[in-house]
């Protein structure tokens, strides 16, 4: 491989790791402030899931999406992802506050 296509795809891989990373460690953060409002939920007995809330957020997102030139079809799919495991998340955490009561 010619040194100088080896020396622009290393450059552009060590992008995508530190991005990769940042991806990661932004979802870390988010999760933390789920995880708040799955307690904040269980103590209220409020419901998992919040249909209103989760369609407002894909709409938003969408929007952001189409701004930055991200597919909105793919950012919605990657937010259902998150969505479903936060859902996930708030089961178990009511689960959990149900069965110390």
């Amino acid at each position: 491989m010619d040194p100088a296509v080896r020396a622009d795809l290393d450059r552009l891989r060590e992008s995508i790791d530190n991005i990769d990373a940042a991806v990661v460690h932004m979802l870390a953060e988010r999760f933390k402030c789920t995880q708040q409002v799955g307690h904040l939920k269980a103590a209220h007995q409020l419901p998992p899931a919040d249909p209103s809330r989760e369609a407002q957020q894909i709409a938003r997102l969408r929007r952001l999406a189409e701004n930055a030139n991200l597919d909105p079809a793919f950012a919605e799919k990657l937010l259902n992802f998150i969505i479903a495991e936060v859902i996930r998340h708030h089961e178990r955490i009511a689960e959990d506050t149900n069965t110390r009561e």
